[in-house]
């Protein structure tokens, strides 16, 4: 699949078929949100990947409720490393790690999509629930929960706003 294909194909998926992920697909998914840009190359993101039914099923809970979490074969989280950036960047080692787990997490999606797997990008729930859940340390944050699975559906595409409305030229 081509690049801008891919990018333009992919979509938020909430049903998933009762089939499993293979492991190495999770972990190729994986290598490819490693391959993301990072401030430093310090890689400040770590991955939780799950597929225990009764850690889902709690993920799933601490995210406002939106079940089809537990319903995906995998969920993986994703966490900005505070300490491994801040390190060198300091105060601004917060923000660098966040970006860093947001680039993974496109490579994730796109990856994803490429290889016929459907995600969403889950950005609604309880931090300190994901947190205390999943034994995540004070100097790192939980960004986003991704749950991951052969798509049950094929939403069409979203409307997008016109680039005239987004982009400014030279200033605001």
């Amino acid at each position: 699949m081509e690049c801008i294909e891919a990018i333009k194909g992919r979509r938020s998926i909430r049903k998933f078929k009762d089939q499993p992920v293979e492991t190495e697909l999770v972990g190729q998914l994986l290598d490819a949100a490693q391959m993301a840009p990072s401030a430093g190359n310090l890689q400040a993101r770590d991955f939780i990947v799950i597929s225990d039914k009764a850690t889902k099923q709690k993920l799933a809970k601490a995210a406002m409720g939106q079940s089809f979490i537990e319903q995906a074969p995998v969920a993986v989280v994703i966490i900005a490393n505070f300490e491994r950036s801040s390190r060198i960047y300091r105060s601004r080692g917060e923000l660098y790690a966040i970006q860093d787990a947001s680039a993974g997490i496109e490579n994730l999606l796109l990856a994803a999509h490429s290889m016929g797997l459907g995600t969403c990008w889950v950005g609604a729930f309880d931090e300190a629930k994901v947190s205390e859940l999943l034994g995540i340390p004070n100097k790192a944050k939980p960004v986003a929960i991704i749950p991951l699975g052969y798509p049950g559906e094929q939403p069409a595409a979203p409307p997008r706003m016109v680039q005239d409305r987004l982009v400014h030229w030279e200033k605001w």
